[in-house]
């Protein structure tokens, strides 16, 4: 117990102070909980405290929020060639930074990762590993980790995770994910490791091939996209193939509807927690609270709500963009400071956030990307709107095609047919128009290029191939 007790004090420091992490102790810490739990039942308080940290009061939030973002910004404009000449620009100093100055540091865009990713790197850093994300927003960006990130962040996790009773030996985690999600990939391969959680990772398979695995293996965790998930359930629901083991299954990097999170749990049996991560921003994660608020880790990084069209503060309730600055020393290879996600949101004022997670600040979930909503700018329209009506009109099938689109002073949708699952294109109008949102629907003609519509990551397919008897052509194996 003693040794526990030094290696929690050592993260908390690390936590508070802003000095580098003692990964064997966070690894070990892990080893602790577990063994917690097998003796007591439940974590101790002072655990769950350093998840969560002392945020509830505003003051000691700020204070911690000044010193952290000091820390980030002196050391980027130190080590980073980016930064160094992006903070002298702004006039920053660097000594001085903190919540009511950081606004004046320009955004980084992905573009700006993207064409210039080499001047990111810190001096004197040893980069160990790159992931690249998936490129459905656009060509990927390529991010490094070192050896010590590639540590921390699973070791957090599998901490967060086995406290919050989320993993665990007894589990067995499917990950139906992208394999070019190398960051994510690793992540969950070392989050079992340090839990003693079972692992099955087979990317973006067959459906069939994955509803059969979940079967076999006994998953009772799954990872996935909503629009994977989709298809997992229409599958399932055509053969009766459903899994009987599952207790959770955690989604993310798109947007996740109601509508498919209640099918999901009455063919597949399981709820569905709605995630956000982003390969730009690791570590930095938000969890939905049961208010399906969306709050972000105060303890990795700062997160910002900025308007539309200004780098100036969103509004409480009007769309913003978030903006995300991850700390060091839980980012310490390739720093970013004030990074625009692309990802919209809602602000929610103090006085809404009534929930278990009330000292955390929230915001609603995703709405869309932000080149979506802009162009339906002053319609009310956000493709969270459409996608919700869709699978509320024709219920949760195959990922909803569609695209966004303005034309002289109207919004306009355009869908593929399939989409509609033979209802008309008018009733989507209404239901669009219920929600507050005005636009026009169109169907996608039969003769036009489906690529026009907005790309989904069950898209990412991975195909496999049969044994090759000598002499035969080579054909792709694929189960329905």
């Amino acid at each position: 117990m003693f040794e526990t007790g030094v290696r929690q004090l050592s993260m908390a420091r690390s936590l508070i102070m802003g000095s580098r992490f003692n990964v064997r102790a966070v690894e070990a810490l892990v080893g602790d909980a577990l063994a917690t739990l097998r003796e007591f039942g439940a974590p101790g308080d002072d655990v769950q405290q350093l998840l969560d940290g002392p945020f509830a009061d505003p003051e000691i939030r700020r204070n911690l929020q000044d010193r952290s973002l000091r820390r980030t910004v002196r050391r980027a404009a130190a080590l980073t060639p980016y930064y160094r000449a992006l903070v002298r620009q702004a006039g920053l100093d660097p000594n001085r930074v903190g919540v009511d100055t950081i606004a004046r540091l320009p955004l980084t865009s992905k573009d700006d990762l993207r064409e210039r990713g080499r001047e990111f790197l810190a001096d004197g850093s040893t980069p160990f590993m790159t992931t690249r994300t998936t490129g459905t927003s656009g060509a990927p960006v390529q991010v490094w980790m070192s050896q010590y990130e590639a540590r921390l962040w699973p070791a957090l996790a599998a901490l967060a995770g086995v406290l919050r009773g989320e993993i665990g030996p007894t589990d067995v985690l499917q990950v139906n994910i992208s394999s070019r999600a190398t960051a994510a990939i690793h992540h969950d391969s070392a989050v079992c490791r340090l839990t003693g959680a079972r692992l099955c990772l087979l990317g973006l398979i067959p459906p069939g091939e994955s509803l059969k695995a979940l079967r076999d293996n006994g998953a009772t965790l799954l990872s996935t996209y909503p629009s994977y998930l989709a298809e997992l359930i229409e599958v399932a629901e055509r053969t009766g193939a459903a899994p009987t083991t599952l207790r959770r299954i955690d989604c993310g990097g798109e947007v996740l509807s109601p509508a498919l999170a209640e099918r999901a749990q009455a063919v597949l049996g399981a709820p569905v927690v709605d995630t956000f991560a982003m390969t730009e921003v690791l570590p930095v994660s938000a969890r939905r609270c049961r208010a399906g608020h969306l709050h972000h880790d105060l303890n990795s990084g700062y997160v910002e709500v900025v308007a539309l069209d200004a780098d100036t503060p969103a509004p409480a309730g009007e769309p913003g963009r978030v903006v995300i600055t991850p700390y060091y020393p839980l980012r310490e290879c390739m720093p970013v400071l004030r990074y625009d996600t692309g990802d919209v949101v809602r602000a929610l004022p103090d006085s809404e956030i009534d929930c278990e997670l009330a000292g955390m600040p929230a915001t609603t979930g995703i709405l869309g990307r932000s080149s979506e909503i802009r162009a339906a700018a002053g319609h009310g329209l956000t493709p969270r709107i459409v996608i919700e009506a869709l699978d509320t009109l024709s219920g949760p099938a195959r990922a909803p095609r569609f695209v966004i689109q303005h034309q002289d002073t109207e919004a306009i949708v355009i869908v593929d047919a399939g989409a509609l699952r033979g209802q008309a294109a008018s009733a989507l109008a209404e239901l669009l128009h219920r929600s507050g949102a005005r636009a026009r629907v169109e169907v996608l003609a039969a003769t036009a290029d489906p690529s026009a519509l907005r790309a989904v990551r069950a898209d990412l397919r991975e195909t496999t191939f049969t044994h090759i008897p000598a002499g035969s052509s080579l054909r792709a194996h694929s189960i329905p």
